[in-house]
């Protein structure tokens, strides 16, 4: 436990930012499942539209530094792939 002020303060600071990278982290996980469910259907539309929302949601979680860049970059492949798989 921390003993000194500046410690204590450093634990509360890191609780904080731990607590705000989780919703950050679940966000960007549910719009990954929105996505997926839309492909799951097999809706087109639903798949292109929910894909949209994903990516930039995506991508502003590598600029916070919750995600590396490979795997977004990965993870929005692979989305992509699945959707345009459900086109032919």
């Amino acid at each position: 436990m921390a003993n000194s002020p500046q410690a204590r303060k450093r634990a509360k600071q890191a609780n904080v930012r731990r607590n705000h990278n989780a919703s950050l982290r679940s966000r960007a996980r549910t719009y990954v499942k929105k996505t997926l469910a839309a492909i799951a259907t097999s809706d087109q539309k639903a798949a292109i539209e929910a894909l949209r929302e994903a990516v930039p949601i995506l991508d502003s979680m590598v600029t916070k530094g919750i995600y590396k860049k490979n795997k977004c970059a990965r993870t929005k492949s692979r989305l992509n792939a699945k959707v345009k798989a459900i086109a032919s």
